[in-house]
């Protein structure tokens, strides 16, 4: 409200939402009540009730989804949000690791285990990664539907479950390099998306490639062969078999499933951006179901090509047009 709002604006976004659907009590019943994507049959009985053209009752339902979602200038304040803590629980995670011994011994973890100290700055580094993520599993139940919505939800089940499981077990040191790996390249998803917002083109663009180098880098290189490999192998070698240890490795070898498929997501839209000349869609996520739903009715009821359904804005990052979105 204080920062990025006053950011938001010296940038020249406004704080305008999409157009509103015109006043219709028939059409306003339909949508609250039976479905807010009419099917080709019933788009043909509301243009008999109504007179009017199925495109004009296709534009009204497209507009009545819309006008509930938040303007960019909200959208700005939300990442710009996301951006500060990721970037800053980065930098306090890496100040604290840079002088642990098992940030540069991965073996450090297993040394003495279960009887390692809890100091105070890594108990509140995890607390404070732990409410965040917490805050994310209740506020993707309130976001608009995404296509990704299943993959995110259990990636904060896991996420939870890990923050939660190494605590109480005590293995909060490799839990620190789980959580300071994870929050490397998060930062700069959300700044790319805040250049979005601002219309800053080829800088989004740029931290969004950055984005993915990084996201690749950690999630594929240094995950695996560093935090699976301490977990799996030097974990069993240096205590054993401890009773946790299938739970454990199970839920960071579920996260490491979840990073395969947004690789492959991140690659395909830099694969498309180098050649549109910008990322246009980050196929991670944002796609509006109700958008698809009205493309595919379109084609049957008119029996023509439809249209892209990137036009209507979508909550954490869309925009219109061929622009990139977000998240």
């Amino acid at each position: 409200r204080f920062i990025a709002k006053p950011c938001a604006i010296n940038l020249g976004i406004q704080d305008s939402g999409p157009h509103r659907a015109q006043p219709n009590a028939i059409l306003e019943k339909v949508f609250t009540s039976i479905t807010k994507s009419p099917d080709g049959k019933r788009l043909e009985g509301l243009s008999k009730q109504l007179d009017w053209d199925v495109r004009k009752i296709q534009r009204w339902f497209r507009h009545r989804r819309n006008q509930d979602k938040p303007t960019t200038l909200t959208k700005f304040c939300e990442s710009m949000w996301r951006f500060t803590f990721y970037l800053s629980i980065f930098f306090y995670g890496i100040r604290f690791l840079w002088t642990a011994p098992w940030f540069w011994d991965t073996r450090q973890c297993w040394y003495n285990y279960p009887f390692q100290p809890l100091t105070s700055k890594l108990y509140y580094y995890y607390i404070l990664e732990l409410a965040f993520y917490w805050s994310l599993m209740f506020s993707q139940f309130t976001d608009i539907k995404r296509k990704d919505f299943l993959i995110m939800f259990v990636h904060h089940l896991a996420t939870i479950g890990l923050i939660t499981f190494s605590y109480m077990n005590n293995m909060v040191r490799v839990g620190t390099l789980v959580l300071c790996l994870h929050d490397a390249s998060d930062f700069l998803l959300e700044a790319a998306k805040l250049a979005n917002y601002a219309k800053y083109q080829r800088l989004c663009d740029a931290f969004f490639m950055l984005f993915g180098v990084v996201f690749i880098v950690t999630r594929l290189g240094i995950y695996p062969f560093w935090i699976l490999n301490t977990t799996l192998f030097e974990s069993w070698e240096l205590i054993g078999p401890y009773p946790s240890w299938w739970l454990f490795n199970g839920l960071l070898v579920t996260l490491q499933v979840l990073h395969v498929i947004w690789s492959y997501l991140i690659v395909r839209t830099a694969s498309k951006a180098l050649v549109r000349g910008k990322v246009s869609k980050d196929d991670r996520s944002d796609v509006e179901s109700s958008s698809e739903e009205e493309d595919v009715t379109s084609n049957n009821t008119k029996g023509i090509s439809s249209t892209s359904s990137n036009g209507s804005n979508r909550l954490n990052g869309h925009v219109a047009g061929s622009q990139w979105t977000g998240e």
